[in-house]
């Protein structure tokens, strides 16, 4: 195994999420013009075929846990990626729906397998003091995926089947740099970290108002992943090489996201959720009143990238603080709800874009986006880090325990309550030490 400093795991963690969630998993909404026309495709078959990565998302999720802990991280990711592989190859020689449909549920198995994988080197790998900066910068990987298909959309349109090749083929580098520079560690818990404490009946609470959040947000966003090309071709009249420049504005603008979320959980999450909602359903009517328009669809884009990949952020840091010491379940709950409102999303958008058309399904979306940003106060707030029997901490100490990476520093904490001190953080020695345990696990 190849040794990696903090950023430079950062940024190979990023360029991993990129294949798998970017390439595997979103790219495919850019491609469905070309492919539905091909492939002799209804609006509703192709939502049933894009709520497919979803469900093989959430049902790997599911196991990546106890594959983490049995295969450990290295052959994790390579897994993950092997799947990439066989996924985006499959779709690039798809002749009907059922290969294409087995294609793209394989490509969901690597995206839910992936961070799992990456979360488990980063404990080995990464010093605790840089575990919110290097989450931030692994998670933007999904927008860089997202801006890396846009050349392939914009010369090769109508070429989808060589594109989804070139992608095979960047997942099969993926295979090959999984295994050189990712650790075999398998603990993703220290064994120095105190045992979580039972969950509470106010943490329950909480966690099924995140995890309903997440869903709808799942739900409301389906039609701007699946069909925002579709309808710029088939009711803007658009070519399909500008659909391209849609997804460079998502990915662009989503690069922001993580800052809005960290600002967020510094202030109020649940007006930031409200109006993160807000723009993110009013990006739905936006591009369905303009199809014909690719600035103002170009704009619409950028207002959903930035308003996505912020409510992914805060739900991520949310789920973190509700589960302290529960790495394996904190990140990835409001993840697998996300996935789940966009399995269910798929298909009904398919439905009603095939009965009423695109503009009245996107609208009705858009009217459900906007009622549940009004309940958004239900949306739960920031947790303070305190035991029954302590004081509410000043406000400036408050303020300080805000952020992803406070997040990350209350998730693993000693016997007496206190955040894990990191053995490594300031010893170069004691690092390298602890990389090559690591790999011999």
């Amino acid at each position: 195994m190849k040794t990696l400093s903090n950023m430079g795991f950062a940024l190979f963690g990023a360029a991993l999420v990129a294949i798998s969630y970017g390439l595997a998993r979103f790219a495919f909404g850019l491609f469905v013009p070309s492919i539905s026309d091909e492939l002799s495709l209804s609006s509703y078959l192709v939502g049933i075929i894009g709520a497919l990565p979803f469900v093989s998302f959430v049902l790997a999720t599911l196991v990546a846990p106890l594959a983490a802990d049995r295969l450990g991280a290295r052959n994790l990711a390579v897994l993950s990626s092997s799947f990439g592989l066989g996924g985006l190859a499959l779709i690039s020689q798809s002749s009907t729906a059922l290969s294409l449909g087995v294609g793209v549920f394989i490509c969901g198995v690597c995206t839910g397998l992936m961070m799992p994988a990456l979360t488990a080197a980063m404990q080995a790998l990464v010093s605790r003091s840089m575990h919110g900066r290097v989450s931030s910068i692994m998670n933007a990987g999904t927008s860089i995926g997202i801006i890396v298909a846009v050349p392939t959309v914009v010369f090769l349109a109508d070429a989808w089947r060589l594109t989804y090749t070139i992608f095979a083929v960047l997942a099969g580098l993926g295979v090959v740099a999984a295994w050189f520079f990712i650790p075999s560690v398998s603990r993703v818990i220290p064994a120095n970290a105190a045992p979580p404490p039972p969950i509470t009946r106010v943490q329950w609470s909480r966690l099924i108002r995140l995890t309903l959040f997440a869903f709808a947000m799942g739900f409301v966003s389906a039609p701007y992943w699946l069909f925002a090309p579709d309808l710029l071709v088939n009711l803007g009249a658009l070519s399909a090489q500008n659909t391209g420049w849609l997804w460079f504005a998502v990915g662009v603008a989503g690069l922001g996201g993580a800052v809005i979320s960290d600002l967020a959980d510094r202030n109020n999450p649940p007006i930031t959720q409200a109006l993160m909602l807000m723009m993110l359903s009013s990006s739905l009517v936006l591009l369905a009143a303009s199809p014909s328009q690719l600035p103002l669809a170009m704009f619409s884009a950028m207002v959903f990238g930035l308003a996505y990949m912020s409510l992914t952020g805060l739900y991520l840091m949310t789920g973190i603080r509700l589960l302290p010491g529960r790495i394996s379940v904190g990140p990835v709950l409001p993840f697998m709800a996300c996935a789940l409102g966009q399995a269910v999303g798929s298909p009904v958008i398919g439905g009603l874009v095939e009965s009423v058309g695109y503009a009245d399904a996107f609208a009705i979306f858009t009217v459900i986006g906007i009622l549940t940003a009004v309940i958004s106060p239900l949306y739960p707030g920031h947790i303070d880090y305190l035991t029954d029997d302590e004081e509410p901490q000043a406000e400036e100490e408050h303020v300080e325990d805000t952020g992803l990476q406070a997040a990350y520093d209350h998730q693993l904490v000693d016997e007496d309550g206190q955040p894990l001190e990191d053995p490594v953080e300031d010893d170069p020695v004691a690092e390298e030490s602890a990389t090559e345990d690591a790999d011999t696990r």
